[in-house]
């Protein structure tokens, strides 16, 4: 039985095609219980690797059926049929992906982007706290619904967190996510603390929302990697910045695992509070927009330098990927305008 007449068995009106890999494509549909478009996930599993069957889908089923946060895209239903398919149905990312956002639209104002990357911090929370970590934070896996609420998706990686007889995490070892999102500690392939991962890649996205770039070229692992572990964090000399979002930023793009910051100290940071009054921050900022401070030399085992193999699949709707920082600023268009205004509006009506 072919897809479309699966799905029609279950209630479900299939759709145009979002996305498709090896082994997993993603579809709309339309429920005809719910009433509305959703997105169904659909794994082959005799197309699929052993490692993945074995280890990360068990691992996403299990997360996806006990999820449950205002910013994490909705799971409706997961069902297998006999041929060994898996069928995931999920809440539809209506306004499309961030990224896909941002590369046409531009880069969000600070107060915009401080609304959206709250609730992204509060699904973050929530999984950590939890024990659940996501491993594959990016802008393609952050959906936008119908008022432009950030929605979390794409659990392929997660994982719940092992402790030992003593209450502490044993540590990962597993390159997952991108390279362009990976924290130094991964990209070298030192057994990593998840959650602080996380954090890592949490300061990646909130670069880019507000400076409509990339923090690091991930063209050259091994140049990247030593800006990282130097702890050089380059701003855009044209955006007016403020001092606490570069702090918030340095905080999280941290090199030092010891030192950067958990999920509920980027969340008490003065920058993500909405108050319009906000204390200075004591960061020393260059006068050509980059951040440094000297960090300790890397040992050895730091040195060791170790290019991921990076996830394969394809995403629904994944536009061109964003370049390094760029010098000029782009005359505002009036589109661009408008859709900022129109999300502003939105966010103020409804701030979560």
């Amino acid at each position: 039985m072919d897809d479309a007449a699966v799905l029609k068995k279950r209630g479900y009106i299939m759709g145009e095609n979002l996305g498709e890999g090896s082994y997993a494509k993603v579809k709309s549909a339309f429920s005809e219980r719910l009433k509305f478009n959703v997105a169904v996930k659909i794994i082959d599993r005799k197309k699929a690797p052993p490692d993945f069957l074995e280890r990360f889908l068990p691992r996403e089923i299990e997360i996806l059926a006990k999820v449950n946060h205002r910013s994490i895209i909705k799971t409706y239903e997961i069902f297998e049929t006999s041929d060994g398919k898996v069928y995931i149905v999920m809440e539809l990312g209506v306004q499309g992906d961030l990224l896909e956002f941002i590369k046409n639209k531009g880069a969000l104002p600070e107060d915009i982007a401080r609304k959206m990357f709250r609730q992204l911090c509060s699904a973050i929370k929530y999984c950590h706290d939890g024990d659940i970590v996501h491993r594959d934070l990016k802008c393609e896996n952050l959906l936008l619904d119908k008022d432009y609420h950030i929605k979390l998706s794409d659990f392929g990686f997660s994982k719940r967190l092992v402790r030992d007889d003593e209450g502490r995490v044993i540590y990962s070892k597993t390159f997952c996510g991108s390279a362009a999102y990976a924290a130094p500690e991964v990209l070298q392939g030192i057994p990593y603390e998840p959650k602080i991962y996380d954090i890592w890649s949490l300061g990646v996205i909130l670069y880019i929302m507000v400076c409509g770039s990339m923090p690091y070229d991930d063209t050259n692992i091994r140049k990247m990697l030593r800006l990282q572990k130097e702890h050089r964090v380059h701003f855009p000399k044209s955006k007016n910045l403020t001092m606490e979002y570069k702090d918030l930023i340095y905080r999280m793009l941290q090199p030092d695992v010891s030192r950067r910051l958990k999920i509920d100290e980027v969340l008490s940071h003065i920058w993500m509070q909405p108050h319009k009054t906000r204390a200075a921050s004591v960061l020393s900022v260059g006068k050509n927009g980059e951040c440094s401070r000297t960090v300790g030399e890397p040992s050895a085992e730091q040195r060791t330098e170790v290019e991921p193999n990076n996830k394969t699949e394809s995403k629904p709707r994944v536009p061109t990927r964003l370049e390094v920082v760029q010098e000029t600023e782009e005359p505002v268009e009036t589109e661009k305008q408008n859709a900022v205004e129109e999300v502003t509006d939105l966010l103020e009506v409804t701030d979560i």
